[in-house]
């Protein structure tokens, strides 16, 4: 009964938001490569984030939340577009990898982000809404900026998919002017998101895309916090590195990267800093905050990796769990407790949530399901199976595939082998037991369906390299 009154409290909230009398502001903060258990609510130890902890304390947690894909430029296309990657045409990271010795040869997908989609900014901007971008684009160079695709103002946003001079000053960022030696690129982000806050009219809505480099390469340690780190992976009994293969690759399976570590809690300072500044302006209670990440965390390499997502397999670059599966939260104007959140949902999906909480209304085709419902305190949404598309080949060493979720059954398919694995996430969450032999009418189900969700996108399509020779 008390959780009937809180939806009931959640969903007239929700319904007054969307009044003309109070527009909700959009706080949404992506953070780059941030795996699935990097954080405290989500499974870490050694690493801390109690900002974000706290944050989930009043937020629905999204425990089945995916990427559109597997590496960043994509899912970003689809966040922006509430699109599948496959329907943008941007299947890869901008510029990506396009080995030409390699069995087979990758498609060519775009690189960047087609002026002609609408993207979330367009829609909130055309409703009356300010629209700021700071942080990692990473969806093309000039003339494909955030500010060529509606947002009023544009900070640190350009083509590079890392900071180009590091984490600290002078940042080599034709977005960003450098700040003072030492000057750290996540707090002057965070710095710049709370000056436009605090200097716009609080009249107009307004929509703050804040999208941090952090976590991404190069991993480099923040210098308030790794000497706490190093202290504290020191007193720990179990601080030896331990990882398995991967293919030809190599999968971290703990948390004991100390520059890592602070790295992630630069992040979770960051994030207190900005819900400060909201709570001290007294628009914590009216903003749709979604925190999240663009795919998984980096564990899967040649060499050992930062971060580990395990029990899930591999990690960023790859079409397993690891690569895909993402924390999620989104704290909802009069939420105060944690909700979970067992249903599938996607990067895509957060397109037509926000429209819905903005009261805009949506008449573009999208791939995105409004999550308004969940939130609103219905059990699920309306969605059979999701799909990813990745025919790339990665620096991972991910070799190109696409794969196919569908309720507690996923599908894996290689293009090199031809060959599909299949799992049930229910029984097997780390996809250790491929059960394709056993169940060959569910795998052919799958696999109909995945060739009709990619042709039903227009996806594109890997071809053999003639010049390979093996």
């Amino acid at each position: 009964m008390k959780q009937l009154f809180k939806f009931l409290y959640v969903f007239l909230f929700v319904l007054g938001c969307n009044s003309n009398n109070s527009t909700p502001n959009v706080i949404f903060i992506l953070v780059d490569d941030l795996g699935w258990n990097d954080l405290g609510y989500s499974g870490s130890t050694f690493y801390e984030s109690p900002n974000i902890d706290n944050l989930s304390k009043e937020s629905f947690q999204f425990t089945n939340a995916y990427a559109a894909s597997p590496v960043c430029s994509p899912t970003r296309a689809s966040i922006m577009t509430g699109k599948h990657p496959a329907r943008v045409n941007i299947t890869d990271w901008i510029p990506g990898d396009d080995p030409q010795n390699r069995p087979l040869l990758g498609p060519q997908d775009l690189h960047e982000l087609p002026l002609k989609e609408i993207t979330i900014a367009e829609k909130l901007k055309e409703s009356g809404y300010k629209t700021f971008y700071v942080g990692k684009w990473h969806l093309g160079s000039q003339g494909f900026y955030p500010e060529d695709n509606g947002y009023d103002i544009n900070i640190g946003g350009f083509e590079k998919g890392s900071p180009m001079g590091g984490y600290y000053s002078p940042y080599k960022n034709p977005k960003l002017d450098d700040g003072p030696k030492g000057e750290y690129l996540t707090d002057r982000l965070t710095d710049e998101s709370i000056k436009l806050i605090k200097s716009h009219n609080k009249n107009q809505p307004f929509a703050l895309f804040l999208s941090f480099y952090n976590v991404h390469a190069p991993i480099q340690a923040n210098e308030k916090h790794i000497k706490y780190f190093n202290k504290k992976i020191s007193e720990m009994a179990d601080n030896e590195v331990r990882t398995k293969s991967e293919g030809d690759a190599i999968t971290r399976l703990n948390h004991t990267n100390p520059e890592y570590a602070s790295m992630v809690y630069a992040v979770d300072e960051n994030v207190g800093k900005l819900i400060k500044s909201l709570k001290d302006s007294d628009l914590y209670e009216n903003s749709l905050i979604i925190f999240t990440s663009d795919n998984g965390g980096l564990s899967t390499l040649k060499r050992i990796a930062p971060t580990s997502v395990y029990p899930l397999r591999a990690g960023k670059g790859w079409l397993y769990e690891g690569g895909i599966r993402i924390p999620q939260l989104i704290k909802s104007p009069g939420n105060t407790e944690n909700v979970i959140v067992n249903d599938i949902t996607a990067s895509y999906d957060l397109f037509p949530t926000i429209l819905d909480f903005a009261g805009i209304k949506n008449n573009i085709d999208i791939d995105g399901i409004s999550l308004t419902p969940i939130l609103n305190g219905q059990s699920e949404i309306d969605r059979e199976d999701i799909f990813w598309h990745f025919p790339h080949y990665h620096g991972s060493l991910w070799k190109p595939g696409s794969a196919i979720r569908s309720g507690d059954w996923k599908l894996v398919f290689h293009y090199e082998s031809n060959n599909a694995e299949l799992y049930n996430l229910k029984e097997d969450p780390g996809e250790l037991n491929d059960l394709s032999l056993l169940f060959e009418e569910r795998k052919q189900i799958l696999l109909k369906k995945l060739n009709n969700l990619k042709n039903e996108t227009n996806a594109n399509k890997v071809s053999i390299n003639p010049n390979f020779k093996n």
